[in-house]
């Protein structure tokens, strides 16, 4: 697990001296080192919470100078792409945050130092306590130095699986997709989401993801995978 004075060190690597540095020891902190020891250091997951709201915001106006003349659903396109695990999961790892991450052996022995959903998590985390600490103009400082390289590192607006499932249903005269939960499974505090959708004359596919967004999201491309690999004419299930 980190010390205290590694937990330092990171602060320096991001550009900032807190004040308080529990603050970042607790956002380095996951749910199942929390207490460890008789540690008194709580979990991440509070700091996660405020660090989201804080990006969002963020990467929204950054979005509205960057992108001056785009419409509104071109710009909560690229929001969705730029506040999702994927790009969490990216900054964190050019940050080097799952060195730092304090966890149970147990998790770090599953491959937790770089599961992409732990590094988005702390990642929301370190920015929550940067706000805390320092406030917004130094949060928005950190987030827009580690995000404008992914700002422009897609000119078009990206389109989320969901969308383009849709789009390619509507463009052939078929009712909308719709998605239906299959099962939960893990802990209440990383649980796993299996989603399944529906495309008229496609059957069901499922998709799994840590959150009902995301397991849609992954539901959907498989069926757009399955769609357009088999044919236009073609009205085959596809396989669950």
């Amino acid at each position: 697990m980190a010390s205290v004075n590694t937990a330092a060190a990171l602060g320096e690597h991001l550009g900032h001296s807190f004040a308080d540095p529990g603050l970042l020891e607790q956002a380095l902190t996951h749910p199942s080192a929390a207490g460890a020891r008789g540690a008194a250091v709580p979990s991440y997951e509070r700091l996660e919470f405020l660090g989201d709201r804080v990006l969002g915001l963020v990467v929204a106006d950054l979005l509205l100078d960057a992108f001056p003349h785009e419409p509104e659903g071109s710009l909560a396109r690229r929001h969705a792409f730029l506040v999702s695990r994927e790009a969490l999961a990216e900054v964190a790892r050019g940050l080097g945050l799952g060195a730092y991450l304090r966890m149970s052996k147990g998790e770090a022995d599953s491959g937790g130092r770089d599961n992409p959903a732990m590094l988005a998590d702390v990642c929301e985390a370190v920015i929550g306590a940067i706000y805390r600490d320092a406030g917004l103009p130094t949060a928005y400082g950190f987030i827009t130095r580690h995000w404008t390289p992914l700002l422009h590192q897609n000119r078009k607006p990206p389109q989320d699986a969901k969308t383009a499932l849709q789009e390619w249903a509507q463009a052939r005269g078929l009712p909308l997709p719709s998605y239906s939960e299959r099962a939960r499974s893990g802990p209440p505090h990383d649980p796993c989401f299996t989603v399944a959708v529906h495309l008229s004359g496609h059957g069901d596919v499922t998709g799994e993801g840590r959150s009902k967004r995301l397991a849609e999201q992954t539901a959907a491309r498989r069926m757009l995978d399955h769609v357009q690999g088999e044919g236009e004419d073609s009205d085959g299930d596809a396989t669950p």
